[in-house]
């Protein structure tokens, strides 16, 4: 099964990649390229929702798209040039609501929520679900959720996207007033799931924590601790995911 991760920025695509010993191809897309490793391609979308579903949306549309060497691989076996993604992985670092998850640790959500897509009213933030259209959560595979956690030490708990990251104390507890349970915060995962969901393909967000949620204080964050932690875990994941059946008992 082919996989597709997809990251926000280069550190965090190449992160992933060196879990697998660094890209075997890149096969250029219009406004990225994609690092072609065995069975992952890990691109770099872009920051925020709608940059990464833009990307997830054209890559999934191309159907895994072959270089020129693998077109020619292809080829020469009678096998096809390209082939559909499995799984979708939304990776990279992000904000913990700590001491839940500690900095350099992982998580892996077993819901993506989209934490700021709805209105402000006088009586607080309604979701744009409450609104009476859209969606503002995506349920990623239990089982798939269970077995990356088990594999690479994780917790596993709701990670929200918002599109502009939390610089306040009273932000911060906002978010968890609003969302009770959330361990994370990130700028693309749910924009990854929209286009999944619309093309049909699970998704998965896998998260190594950078900096505690709040006061912005970008000397505590430890942001290659995060990088590296993000890599040992696609390390661990691997099989995982390129093992997973989307056939299996997703709700047992």
């Amino acid at each position: 099964m082919r996989v597709l991760v997809v990251t926000a920025v280069p550190v965090e695509r190449d992160a992933v990649t060196r879990a697998f010993g660094g890209p075997e191809e890149r096969v250029a897309l219009p406004g990225a390229e994609l690092h072609r490793c065995g069975a992952f391609d890990v691109l770099a979308g872009g920051a925020g929702p709608a940059a990464a579903a833009a990307a997830t949306a054209f890559a999934l549309a191309s159907g895994a798209p072959a270089s020129g060497a693998s077109a020619s691989r292809a080829s020469a076996s009678g096998a096809p040039a390209s082939a559909p993604y499995g799984l979708v992985v939304s990776a990279g670092i992000g904000g913990a609501f700590t001491p839940v998850t500690p900095l350099g640790s992982l998580i892996v959500a077993d819901g993506i929520v989209a934490a700021d897509l709805g209105a402000e009213t006088a009586d607080g933030f309604l979701p744009v679900t409450a609104l009476g259209f859209g969606r503002d959560r995506f349920t990623p595979p239990p089982a798939l959720v269970r077995a990356v956690a088990a594999a690479t030490g994780a917790a596993a708990g709701p990670v929200l996207t918002v599109s502009t990251v939390t610089g306040s104390a009273e932000r911060a507890g906002a978010l968890l007033a609003e969302h009770p349970g959330a361990l994370a915060e990130a700028m693309e995962g749910f924009g990854v799931a929209e286009a999944a969901a619309r093309a049909g393909v699970p998704v998965l967000e896998v998260r190594a924590v950078s900096n505690a949620v709040g006061p912005r204080d970008r000397d505590a964050w430890r942001i290659g601790d995060a990088l590296a932690a993000l890599t040992a875990a696609f390390g661990k994941a691997a099989p995982v995911l390129e093992g997973w059946n989307s056939h299996e008992d997703l709700e047992g």
